[in-house]
């Protein structure tokens, strides 16, 4: 084996460990969550059943979906708590390769990244799923009993989970792009107006098909897209235009 092959061989190693205890940590949440899946499930039904006609109710279309749905949310819920977990198995492997000052600026990007997750999962379940369940209620044409099924529900609402967590990592995802180079705090306030359209764009792609939930994604999204670009000055230090200026004369 070559001396350029060991080094490769100790990093898919350490990939694999990395790996297996993420996954054992997510099965040791689901284990303990396992016996409370039911009430897991009563939760998370908790702002459709709310806004339910009086004498109405879910219901389950399928034989198994009583027992199946409340496992699957359980599981998906035992890789959200997990979340911390899985960021520090990431930040764990890429450590050793960064510089000691970028592994303090990591850092705090590795805990914002989990709590701006829960963050997003919060405001789709305390402020868009009131807002769109009782529109989607209120609208239901005369003679039709709104009974949604268990199943449906669930991945209604785990798409909304989702898209708002993914959402609000938009800080972060801003402040990794300028730190990285690949654009500027200065390039991206040139593109505002882009920027705007896209977030748009975006809340129409991951949030179903309808005008609430587009817009209740897209306009945090600005707003974070926004808190980004102010916290990335602290990561890039911009060049004046006077450095701009000695560097063309130096090429030149």
């Amino acid at each position: 084996m070559s001396q350029a092959e060991q080094p490769l061989i100790s990093h898919l190693v350490e990939l694999r460990t990395r790996l297996l205890r993420s996954v054992t940590a997510i099965l040791l949440v689901f284990l303990a969550l396992i016996y409370f899946s039911n009430n897991i499930y009563d939760f998370v039904a908790q702002p459709l059943l709310s806004q339910l006609p009086a004498g109405t109710s879910m219901i389950a279309t399928d034989v198994a979906t009583p027992f199946l749905t409340p496992i699957k949310l359980t599981l998906v819920v035992s890789f959200f708590v997990a979340i911390p977990y899985l960021l520090y198995q990431a930040w764990a492997f890429i450590a050793p390769g960064l510089y000691q000052h970028e592994r303090r600026l990591i850092m705090p990007l590795v805990v914002s990244s989990a709590l701006l997750f829960y963050a997003g999962m919060a405001f789709a379940y305390y402020v868009v799923f009131p807002l769109v369940f009782g529109f989607f209620t209120s609208t239901a044409p005369a003679g039709v009993t709104v009974a949604t099924d268990i199943a449906s529900y669930l991945d209604f609402v785990l798409t909304l989970f989702f898209a708002f967590g993914v959402a609000f990592e938009i800080p972060v995802a801003t402040i990794l792009l300028c730190w990285t180079g690949v654009t500027s705090p200065k390039s991206l306030r040139e593109k505002r107006p882009y920027v705007i359209v896209g977030v748009f764009v975006v809340g129409m792609l991951l949030t179903p098909p309808d005008v609430f939930s587009q817009t209740l994604l897209a306009i945090p999204m600005w707003g974070l897209w926004e808190l980004g670009l102010f916290f990335a000055r602290f990561y890039v230090k911009e060049e004046s235009e006077e450095e701009k200026q000695e560097q063309t004369e130096e090429g030149s």
